[in-house]
């Protein structure tokens, strides 16, 4: 691990959410070592507090900050940054990828986010870790090809859009002085996970995941502990401000590995897995895109054709930029990775 800064207080906004949590709880368990003198966390509302809560250690000294707000809410911003004193540090995980209209895509991913890296300029951030994904580049052109750390914007549909212009307007402020950089991490899976996860669990339990053709599509994943590694790493980093890293498991996988490697984890862990038998024509795939971006076009998000008009995709990326800038090295693999989160989801009570 790079060298960690003298303990600062860190910011995390979007704290309740997949990563956030999963962030939070680490920082909290970790304080010390990652240089952290005091957790401000930025959540929307009184619910979203109290699940944060339940996912941080109760034994724990680390000065804590709950904060009600909206990302989308300049008061609300206003409120966070003047919550600290002097520098600090901040991860803006804070997005939507399902939303109810599209609007809320640029609202939330692109002005939001502006809003956020101008404030934390001019309020004096030493360091920014700014979330984005994999979208904002769209989809590989063919099953071999891997996105490589200077890829050129090419964004899928309004979420790659909306997550473009988060990406523009921090590296305008970037220019401006502030000092931040890039995660981008895929497909993640791993404990936290939200509903969307669980129903992949289910799916492929009962045999009615969708594979398109032979299934040689080829996924970049993140287990949720690796991409909180690279995170702090990404936090840590001394080096040139606006650099960005794909984070993500050592290698991408074909989907029919994914596949397979989920169903003999549910196994492992005691359920009873049907083979999977739904494979659907390539040209399915591409009916749903269509159906997505005429959707969209009218302003409407359906989230079932979305994700269907993306699975016959290649989303491949190549972390060997983060491994050689941050060190960063995948300490668990897809198949250790699964079998974490299918005993957290029975931790939680999660029926598969």
């Amino acid at each position: 691990m790079p060298n960690n800064p003298t303990h600062l207080p860190l910011i995390i906004t979007g704290a309740a959410g997949w990563l956030g949590r999963a962030l939070s709880s680490h920082v909290a368990h970790n304080a010390d070592g990652l240089g952290v003198s005091q957790l401000i966390a930025l959540v929307r509302d009184s619910e979203e507090q109290a699940l944060l809560q339940s996912s941080l250690p109760k034994d724990n000294n680390l000065d804590l900050r709950i904060l009600i707000g909206d990302v989308t809410n300049t008061p609300d911003i206003d409120r966070l940054f003047a919550s600290s004193s002097g520098a600090f540090d901040l991860v803006h995980t804070a997005g939507i990828i399902h939303p109810k209209k599209i609007a809320d895509l640029f609202a939330v991913n692109e002005t939001a986010t502006k809003n956020v890296m101008q404030r934390a300029l001019h309020r004096g951030a030493r360091r920014v870790v700014h979330i984005s994904s994999n979208s904002p580049f769209g989809n590989n052109p063919h099953t071999q090809d891997t996105f490589r750390a200077d890829e050129p914007f090419n964004p899928y549909l309004a979420y790659g859009a909306s997550k473009m212009g988060g990406e523009i307007a921090v590296q305008e402020s970037v220019s401006q002085g502030l000092n931040a950089v890039i995660v981008r991490p895929p497909w993640f899976y791993g404990p936290f996970q939200p509903a969307r996860q669980t129903t992949f669990f289910s799916m492929v339990k009962s045999g009615k995941f969708p594979v398109f053709g032979d299934g040689a599509q080829r996924r970049s994943m993140v287990f949720i502990d690796n991409l909180v590694d690279g995170v702090c790493r990404a936090r840590a980093w001394e080096g040139e401000s606006g650099r960005g890293w794909w984070i993500a498991d050592t290698q991408a996988y074909r989907v029919s590995e994914i596949v397979e490697t989920v169903g003999r984890a549910l196994t492992d862990e005691g359920h009873t897995v049907k083979k999977n038998r739904l494979r659907l024509p390539h040209l399915l795939g591409q009916v749903a895109e269509t159906a997505d971006g005429f959707i969209q076009r009218t302003g409407r998000y359906v989230q079932q054709v979305h994700v269907l008009g993306e699975m016959n995709k290649t989303i491949a990326c190549d972390i060997s930029s983060a491994t050689h800038d941050l060190g960063y090295v995948p300490a668990v693999d897809l198949y250790e990775g699964m079998r974490r989160s299918i005993r957290w989801c029975a931790q939680q009570g999660i029926e598969l």
